[in-house]
């Protein structure tokens, strides 16, 4: 790897997010973070997620990824590009990463399936609080139209695989749900699998027993699952907080007595991976049981009115999912 293809294939956040350095203001396009060499009250380095560079107003500095990481860890240009290896996922194009719709043709095949172990994939996970549950993935080399790739893969009902790394969303195989059975009559459903992984994370300290478990892998699998309703007692939606997440939940509530909306535990996040990621989680003062500050007063949660309408089917639309 050469300087140009870690400054134009490599993501500037990973980058900082590798050295636990995270925005204090940010949107889609650009972030304000506090400076990595010095201590300040106001944040004075500006990263720019399109260009991938990041500029220090209080130096003048401008920095892509090897400047950037030549200036936190003081080395070489080499020591950089050494440092950066972890983050090459034998990427494509600029063009086919930034694409919300790559999707694999007909023309792919699975190289390798191994336990997770690349640095690359390992560093991921931790940035999304999620490798205490490496073992539940796998890591899954494959060739796609002539071009060699690697990324965690998360297995469906089908034999097909969710591929994602910070810069790919596809699946390899047929499309389908995931189910995890444990004889339950409680069913959790999720939309993707960086949400349900998540809540098995936070599963004891919202002291709940396990259950059976569906990941959606998209949204338009929710077909597939209604006719499983009458076989539980009790139904737990954690679907994103979006306007599919509540046209889904709000009309398979008014669809099924035994259906409940548990995004109260996320209230102001996008979806349960981000609730996790904040770190809103404080301990109480007895037994270090750590508990889950959603900032609502403690009450009756499934009596809160969500105050959301419901949409008719056909206005739902099928989206990418599971980040």
């Amino acid at each position: 790897m050469n300087c140009k293809q870690a400054n134009e294939n490599i993501s500037i956040r990973e980058i900082l997010e590798s050295f636990s350095l995270f925005p204090s203001k940010d949107n889609r396009k650009s972030a304000f973070y506090y400076a990595f060499d010095r201590k300040e009250r106001t944040p004075s380095l500006v990263v720019n997620f399109n260009q991938n560079t990041a500029f220090d107003f209080g130096t003048g500095m401008k920095y892509d990824n090897v400047s950037l990481v030549q200036g936190i860890k003081k080395c070489l240009v080499s020591e950089a590009l050494e440092y950066l290896k972890r983050f090459d996922y034998s990427l494509p194009t600029k063009l086919e990463i930034e694409t919300n719709n790559f999707k694999p043709k007909s023309g792919y095949q699975i190289l390798e399936i191994r336990e997770v172990e690349h640095p690359s994939l390992i560093e991921y996970l931790k940035s999304r609080k999620l490798d205490s549950l490496k073992s539940e993935l796998k890591e899954i080399h494959y060739e796609l139209n002539g071009k060699n790739y690697f990324g965690l893969g998360f297995k469906n009902d089908s034999d097909g695989y969710e591929i994602r790394n910070p810069y790919i969303k596809l699946c390899l195989g047929k499309k389908d749900l995931t189910s995890v059975n444990n004889h339950s009559k409680t069913l959790r459903i999720f939309e993707g699998f960086s949400d349900y992984l998540s809540f098995k994370i936070l599963e004891k300290s919202l002291e709940k027993e396990s259950s059976d478990y569906i990941i959606l892998n998209s949204v338009s699998m929710i077909s597939k699952v209604k006719n499983q309703f009458e076989n539980y007692q009790q139904i737990e939606l954690y679907l994103d907080n979006d306007r599919t997440g509540d046209s889904v939940t709000e009309i398979l509530k008014k669809e099924n007595s035994n259906v409940s909306d548990e995004r109260i535990l996320f209230k102001n996040h996008k979806d349960l991976n981000e609730f996790l990621i904040s770190g809103n989680l404080r301990k109480t003062d007895t037994g270090g049981m750590l508990k889950i500050d959603t900032g609502i007063e403690e009450t009756d949660l499934r009596k809160i009115d969500t105050g959301v309408e419901s949409e008719e089917v056909g206005k739902i639309t099928t989206r990418k999912i599971g980040r």
